[in-house]
């Protein structure tokens, strides 16, 4: 079957989008209308987004969009179900660090829990001055909603591709693979409705901006972490997981959050 294919800049990466089949001609940018306006909504960069809004009013009730509500939801779950191996509460703890910026605000605490989010019905509300990032989670979001916005536009298959964390659906099949640390490129198989991410901890660089902070005030192994799930977020979360979990645990908790990781590029010690 042809494949129409399309790349634009989002996410702080290229965005790739592909479409099974030459109908349904407004579905690939219905893709890119939908991450353009997730990228709106969670950046921790832009101080007008509806997450910079609720991290510079902690305590207060803040109006979000249903869409926000629903991928806060999904990362104060992930956070509580991993034991806070995947954490999205540490913003202050990179704002310290440099590795985000500070849109002023109370004092943020390093880091909270789960607990400190408070979600009810088109609001949230922070319970401590704590930094929310969705940067762990928040592209492999996107990356769903853009299938489903394709979906709606009458899409029956393709897939989607955000810098590493992708998707496919309907009866495509797309051959997947990882770049490793010396910059080479390893085939993974393919992927068919089924979502796929990989993270970089340790060093950073142009390739892996990505910054992982392990459990506790632990340091995430070093290398390349790949997982593999039925949605994009999910699967985004859980190579923060893999990263930050002790190694003996590591393999046990992914799955039990319903991914499959495959086996990471660890980097060896200076």
């Amino acid at each position: 079957m042809p494949e129409m294919r399309r790349m634009k800049p989002l996410l702080g990466t290229y965005v790739e989008v592909a479409q099974a089949g030459t109908g349904a001609a407004g579905a690939i940018e219905a893709a890119f209308d939908s991450i353009a306006l997730a990228q709106a909504l969670w950046s921790f960069q832009d101080p007008a987004s509806e997450l910079s809004r609720l991290n510079r009013s902690p305590g207060a009730v803040v109006p979000l969009s249903a869409s926000t509500l629903r991928l806060l939801r999904a990362a104060r779950a992930i956070t509580a179900a991993s034991g806070g191996a995947f954490d999205c509460t540490l913003g202050g703890t990179l704002v310290a660090l440099g590795v985000l910026p500070d849109h002023g605000g109370a004092e943020p605490l390093a880091r909270g829990g789960a607990g400190d989010i408070e979600i009810g019905r088109g609001w949230a509300r922070l319970r401590r001055p704590v930094r929310i990032t969705l940067d762990g989670i928040a592209k492999g979001f996107a990356v769903d909603l853009a299938v489903r916005a394709m979906r709606r536009a009458g899409a029956h298959g393709g897939w989607i591709n955000a810098g590493g964390d992708i998707r496919v659906f309907g009866d495509s099949v797309l051959p997947v693979q990882r770049r490793e640390l010396d910059g080479s490129y390893r085939p993974l198989g393919s992927l068919r409705r089924a979502a796929m991410a990989s993270s970089r901890s340790g060093a950073r660089d142009a390739a892996f901006p990505a910054h992982i902070i392990g459990l506790g005030q632990g340091t995430a192994a070093s290398g390349i972490w790949t997982v593999v799930a039925a949605t994009a977020w999910r699967a985004d979360a859980l190579t923060k997981v893999a990263a930050a979990a002790p190694p003996a645990t590591r393999a046990g908790l992914v799955a039990s959050l319903g991914g499959a990781m495959l086996e990471p590029v660890l980097e060896a010690a200076s």
